[in-house]
């Protein structure tokens, strides 16, 4: 079966991108197993690498114990999931499952969620978890995230190696439809895990796959940003919920007039996937802001400034 890490391995390697791609993810589980450290570009480039195989079969692929090869299936099971070792090694985790009994991982929706934030492992608090990169791995594990997740990738990357330019309106779908279908508990994990260095830092802004989702080859006006969602239905709903649950109050102790962050943060969430799609400004803060400027904007000045302030100044995000 294609879910075979050998026979999706051979699949791989007859394709030239994927194989790239492969043989990158190979020297950074050699680097690993040799205790070596990685500069940051190296685990930048390790990182991407793996996200790049999101349309693969090789991400999701399974070893069985009494299959042939066995050895060799694994190797390359780990190949892929090299990033999840620092993690993981001191723990008791998904990882057997994922390799010898994956159902009962697959339904067991409370236990996932519980993995992201190392409620079962105490030892996940060390300086080697990269929270984003596990909240990733616990989606993979659910059948619906991994599924959604795939799909909005696998749209959202196409044209990336070739001047072709990416289908941003059938990327925004896609993951309006990741954000809508899969439970919080995901969605949110991977939107919002906290990060203490810039490689979990690039995952998270990365979420999304900026490069389609979120920017365009010059930044637009913000005013133009606005005309593009009052024409769209969705768009316009979503911009309503959100200045609506997002209205910043000084007074209040959380910054929101509503007294409810939860509702904002899911507002927000809403917006990924419109034209007024948000992200995070870098992989070194929690700032987000939208892909646009209020330069040249004339007399609008201020309320361009105003559109660009729902994000950036905004104290209840």
């Amino acid at each position: 079966p294609s879910s075979d890490c050998v026979v999706a391995e051979q699949l791989c390697l007859s394709d030239s991108t994927c194989n790239a791609t492969y043989r990158t993810l190979e020297n950074c589980a050699l680097a690993k197993t040799r205790l070596l450290s990685l500069d940051h570009d190296s685990r930048v480039r390790c990182l991407n690498a793996e996200l790049d195989l999101g349309n693969s079969s090789l991400l999701h692929c399974k070893c069985h114990r009494r299959m042939k090869r066995q050895e060799h299936c694994l190797r390359i099971f780990w190949t892929v999931h090299s990033s999840m070792t620092d993690a993981e090694n001191n723990c008791e985790s998904p990882l057997p499952s994922t390799v010898a009994n994956e159902e009962h991982w697959k339904t067991d929706y409370k236990k996932l969620a519980a993995l992201v934030s190392g409620k079962n492992c105490s030892q996940l608090a060390g300086d080697a978890t990269n929270p984003c990169l596990k909240a990733t791995h616990v989606c993979n594990l659910s059948k619906k995230c991994f599924r959604l997740r795939t799909d909005y990738a696998s749209i959202c990357t196409k044209g990336a190696r070739s001047e072709d330019v990416c289908d941003r309106r059938k990327c925004h779908r896609g993951l309006r439809n990741f954000f809508e279908k899969v439970p919080e508990d995901f969605t949110k994990s991977i939107l919002f895990c906290p990060c203490q260095d810039e490689f979990c830092g690039e995952r998270r802004r990365k979420t999304i796959v900026p490069d389609c989702s979120f920017q365009y080859n010059t930044k637009p006006n913000c005013l133009w940003l606005l005309d593009s969602c009052l024409e769209d239905h969705i768009c316009k709903s979503r911009l309503a919920d959100f200045q609506q649950n997002c209205q910043p109050v000084d007074v209040s102790p959380d910054g929101c007039s509503l007294h409810n962050h939860a509702a904002c943060l899911q507002a927000y969430m809403g917006m990924i996937g419109t034209p007024m799609t948000p992200n995070y400004v870098s992989n070194s803060s929690v700032e987000v802001s939208l892909w646009c400027t209020c330069e040249n904007s004339g007399n609008q000045k201020e309320k361009c400034d105003q559109i660009l302030g729902m994000f950036e100044s905004n104290k209840c995000l």
